[in-house]
């Protein structure tokens, strides 16, 4: 009975992480909306897997397909690096999202002028055309 309850409990339990890793999926297309300086702003970012590993682009309105640098899932995080160009002036981003399901929220943080800032961004899956 011991051994058929230990097993119950093993199944369940690998049970709720499997369902915890399909909530952080973060492969498809994520339209992206946060706010610097009282303004809106979008972004899409493009997540894909490349082999066993994950992959993307980010795109603003006057930059497209910036590529993603080491871009990492754990525990349902997900981080990134990518450059924003801007006015003839390039500024690194680091991303860290928390995936729930069809949705993300988290921090850009960049150096600007001599100072790490830090801005929330939010995120939701792009639905597929069927």
């Amino acid at each position: 009975m011991k051994t058929i309850l230990t097993a119950a409990l093993v199944f369940g339990f690998c049970g709720l992480a499997a369902a915890r890793d399909e909530k952080a999926d973060p492969v498809g297309s994520w339209a992206c909306e946060y706010e610097i300086g009282g303004q809106k702003r979008t972004c899409t970012l493009m997540i894909k897997k490349d082999g066993d590993k994950l992959a993307g682009t980010m795109s603003w309105p006057d930059q497209k397909d910036a590529k993603l640098k080491d871009v990492f899932l754990k525990d349902g995080k997900l981080t990134f690096s990518a450059v924003r160009k801007f006015m003839d002036n390039e500024f690194p981003l680091d991303f860290t999202f928390t995936i729930d399901g069809d949705k993300f929220k988290g921090k850009a943080a960049s150096d600007f002028g001599g100072q790490k800032q830090e801005f929330d961004i939010d995120g939701k899956r792009e639905k597929k055309d069927k």
